[in-house]
């Protein structure tokens, strides 16, 4: 371990040093060793330093994830907030809106649901586009599928709190028993829930996701930015804002 990163080390220093050592003639393997030497004897009396070359590479590479993210984003705008059939919470007029990839067995989108509520309840003017985006198994796919099928009983939005109000293992029979709570003809949404296009609607999402570079859940995007993982009120309610004014 302590090889690669003064390699790392070593790459950073020489790549600093480059514009001076470019006219200068190349080193010796024996001087190399030498070099490589006194950077390992430094690195280990001086650790802070190489956390700072790691923590700057790291920074520079999320900055770069970003930037792609934010352009993907942009020529992909109709898709992520116009693709007829998604589902659609909130005011289905507001000005602005906040896009949100979720699986219904990921704790980290339960968790924020309360989040997502709040702003809605305090901005009027605010609509939500729910990206159905099952990446945690099997069960996960059910649930969405049974969620996208709710559509065609008008029940999208009162099934896709009962889920994310769901407490314990969301199995298929689980998914079922919360159907029948709310109110749907559980024999119809599964003949539903074998629709094609539904199966459609999930893989356009994984797709649309891979090429934002979404990896996990909850995910949201907010005019032109996007805030991988739970987000806090504040933040939330900032990236709004800031689509907006924009």
């Amino acid at each position: 371990m302590l090889r690669t990163l003064t390699r790392l080390a070593l790459a950073a220093v020489v790549l600093t040093a480059a514009p001076v050592a470019a006219g200068a003639q190349s080193l010796s393997s024996q001087q190399k060793q030498e070099v490589e030497a006194v950077i390992r004897d430094y690195l280990k009396r001086n650790p802070e330093f190489l956390i700072e070359v790691l923590q700057a590479a790291e920074e520079k590479q999320q900055a770069n994830q970003l930037l792609r993210a934010r352009e993907t984003i942009v020529a992909e705008r109709r898709a992520l907030t116009a693709t007829p059939g998604d589902p659609v919470g909130g005011n289905p007029k507001g000005d602005v809106t906040i896009v949100e990839f979720f699986d219904y067995r990921c704790p980290y989108c339960k968790q924020v649901k309360p989040i997502v509520e709040q702003v809605l309840n305090q901005d009027r003017n605010v609509r939500v586009v729910y990206k159905e985006f099952p990446i945690l198994g099997r069960e996960s796919v059910v649930a969405s599928r049974a969620a996208l099928a709710a559509q065609k009983q008008d029940k999208y939005l009162v099934f896709h709190h009962a889920l994310m109000a769901y407490r314990g293992q969301l199995g298929e029979e689980a998914v079922m028993t919360v159907a029948r709570q709310t109110g749907l003809d559980v024999e119809r949404l599964k003949r539903d829930m074998q629709d094609p296009q539904i199966e459609k609607t999930i893989a356009a999402n994984r797709d649309l996701a891979e090429r934002i570079g979404i990896r996990g859940t909850p995910a949201f995007i907010v005019g032109d930015d996007l805030a991988p993982g739970a987000i806090d009120p504040g933040s939330l309610k900032a990236m709004v804002d800031k689509a907006r004014k924009g």
